[in-house]
């Protein structure tokens, strides 16, 4: 049966907690040629340069080959449907790493393919994103209890991963935007739920001020992401007191780290200057991407 990666809840709490230590044996320099032979189709709809690079040299790390589909070249419900794109990769590839617009072409794939199938970026999680923030956390702190995790801006899927993975490993989480820019409900449940069992908090606060309130780490991402930008002009009023900056960041521990998944937008969701600062750890989550992901293959392969 095929081992796919398409949230987060994929995987109990232990996995998570192992999968931090299979990550830091495989950064350690621990690659080897689990996926010699094998070859991998990532489909992209939306551009990247963190995700397509980092998975690439993963799997050439790891003896693999990866074929980089983009929407120019397949079309996915345009050119050719879903399904029928799905059951000719299925022919050739040992898996598809999909970056999509909308999570039910995630779940198309699973359907019509019994090869894994691994959720790059959807309109509902980020998982992978969210494997390579925590395992940063984990190796600046060298832990994970009693770490106050603030997330700042809108509630999208990276946010969304990022709730339940700090729901997983007992990670406090607070977030805050606009009411109406919540972390879907249902999601943010799940979260509350796992939490719970962890003994950690789990709030949204709508008061950026109040929510950095003694946060170890201060993250947060573009207000409009790729497709929205329609929006833009909207979003960027609903959240112009939620830019991370000196100020806010002067309301937090004096020891408060700074994370950005990236690309960011400098000057609207960030001050200029603060991801090039000593107290930034965007590059090296970037940096983490590739280690974790390599380790994200040699577990599905293993």
């Amino acid at each position: 049966m095929p081992n796919n990666f398409l949230s987060i809840n994929d995987w109990s709490s232990k996995e998570h907690e192992d999968f931090l230590f299979l990550t830091d044996t495989i950064k350690q320099g621990n690659y080897n040629s689990i996926l010699k032979n094998k070859n991998f189709a990532l489909v992209f709809e939306k551009a990247s340069l963190r995700t397509r690079v980092s998975f690439e040299v993963a799997i050439k790390k790891l003896g693999g080959n990866a074929i980089y589909l983009s929407e120019n070249d397949i079309g996915l419900g345009k050119r050719e449907s879903i399904a029928h794109v799905a059951k000719n990769l299925n022919r050739w590839v040992d898996g598809i790493i999909a970056r999509v617009y909308q999570h039910s072409t995630l779940i198309n794939f699973t359907e019509n393919a019994n090869i894994n199938i691994i959720n790059a970026l959807s309109d509902l999680e980020h998982p992978c994103q969210a494997l390579a923030d925590i395992y940063t956390i984990y190796k600046k702190f060298g832990k994970l209890d009693n770490i106050n995790f603030c997330y700042i801006g809108d509630g999208n899927n990276v946010a969304s991963s990022l709730s339940l993975i700090c729901g997983h490993l007992g990670i406090n989480f607070t977030y805050s935007s606009p009411s109406k820019y919540q972390i879907p409900q249902f999601i943010f449940n799940q979260s509350k739920s796992l939490s719970r069992k962890k003994e950690s908090v789990m709030n949204w606060e709508e008061n950026p001020g109040l929510a950095v309130k003694n946060a170890d780490i201060i993250y947060t991402d573009k207000w409009v992401s790729m497709g929205m930008e329609k929006e833009s002009e909207i979003r960027i009023k609903d959240f112009k007191n939620y830019q991370v900056n000196k100020k806010l960041i002067s309301l937090a521990k004096n020891t408060v780290l700074i994370m950005h998944d990236m690309p960011a937008k400098e000057g609207e969701e960030i001050e200029t200057g603060i991801l090039d600062s000593p107290i930034s750890l965007a590059f090296e989550q970037a940096e983490n991407r590739m280690h974790s992901q390599a380790a994200l293959l040699y577990k599905l392969y293993s």
